[in-house]
């Protein structure tokens, strides 16, 4: 019996907040990504990104935001 969809969806973190990719999001680069979130979540603008991959196999990809300046 083969599995119909063999890779796990990607996770975005961005700070708590948690984005499991769905079917629009699974063709798109992790640049693409950060395009489309960068207008919801602002601070991803400028983020370093890091993409690790868990013991069960899932793809997570974190956008850590840089430290700024004020004024």
């Amino acid at each position: 019996m083969s599995d119909p969809n063999p890779t796990q969806p990607r996770i975005f973190k961005t700070g708590t907040i948690r984005i499991v990719e769905d079917e629009f999001m699974r063709e798109l680069s992790n640049e693409e990504v950060r395009n489309i979130l960068k207008t919801t979540y602002p601070e991803i603008a400028n983020a370093t990104i890091r993409e690790v991959t868990t013991a069960e196999g899932q793809t997570v990809v974190e956008f850590l935001p840089q430290p700024g300046r004020k004024g």
